[in-house]
C-alpha cells in the first residue's frame, strides 16, 4: 500500500493545492496540479530549469519509483479525485460552485486545516504545488491537456544515455 491508496492522504493533498492556488479550480486544473505538484520534476526535467534545484532540495528524486510509469499514475490518480472532492464537500472541507463550469475552493474550515499541516511532506508539497501553479496558472484547458501529454510521456533514462 502506498500514500496515494489512502484516501485521507490524497484528500489533504487537494487542500493543500487549493490552498496554494488561492482561486477555484475546475476539476481538470485540479487534478493536473495535484498530480504535477506531487510528481513536479515531470515538469521541471531540463537540468537548467530554474524550478528544478528548490524542488531537489525540497526531496524530489525524479530516480523515484514514482516517475517510472506517469500516465499510468496520472490515470489512477483521476479515478479517486471526484470521490475525494465528494468527500471534501460533504465535510464542509471544499465548496463547489456552478459558474458557467463547476469550480472547487477552500471554505474557511477548509483554509484552517490545510494552514494546520506542517509535516515534512506537507512543505515540499506546497513547495511543488506553488511551482506548479506558477508556471500553469494562465493555461488554457487546451494548451494544460497538451502539456500533460508532453510531461507524462517519460524523460530518457539517464542510465540508457550512458550506454550509447
Amino acid at each position: 500500500m502506498t500514500p496515494d491508496d489512502v484516501p485521507v492522504f490524497r484528500q489533504a493533498r487537494i487542500l493543500l493545492v487549493l490552498q496554494c492556488a488561492g482561486e477555484p479550480l475546475d476539476v481538470e486544473h485540479l487534478g493536473v496540479y495535484d498530480f504535477l505538484a506531487a510528481h513536479p520534476l515531470l515538469l521541471a526535467r531540463a537540468g537548467d530549469d530554474p524550478d528544478r534545484t528548490a524542488l531537489r532540495l525540497a526531496g524530489f528524486d525524479d530516480r523515484a519509483v514514482a516517475y517510472a510509469s506517469p500516465a499510468q499514475r496520472y490515470v489512477t490518480a483521476q479515478l479517486h479525485l471526484a470521490g475525494d472532492l465528494a468527500a471534501l464537500i460533504g465535510r464542509g472541507l471544499v465548496r463547489a460552485t456552478a459558474t458557467g463550469r463547476v469550480t472547487y475552493q477552500l471554505t474557511q474550515e477548509g483554509a484552517d486545516m490545510a494552514a494546520r499541516f506542517t509535516a515534512m511532506y506537507a512543505q515540499r508539497y506546497r513547495t511543488a504545488a506553488r511551482v506548479v501553479v506558477r508556471r500553469l496558472r494562465r493555461l488554457s484547458t487546451r494548451r494544460l491537456r497538451e502539456g500533460l501529454r508532453q510531461w507524462l510521456h517519460p524523460a530518457p533514462s539517464s542510465a540508457l544515455k550512458d550506454l550509447t
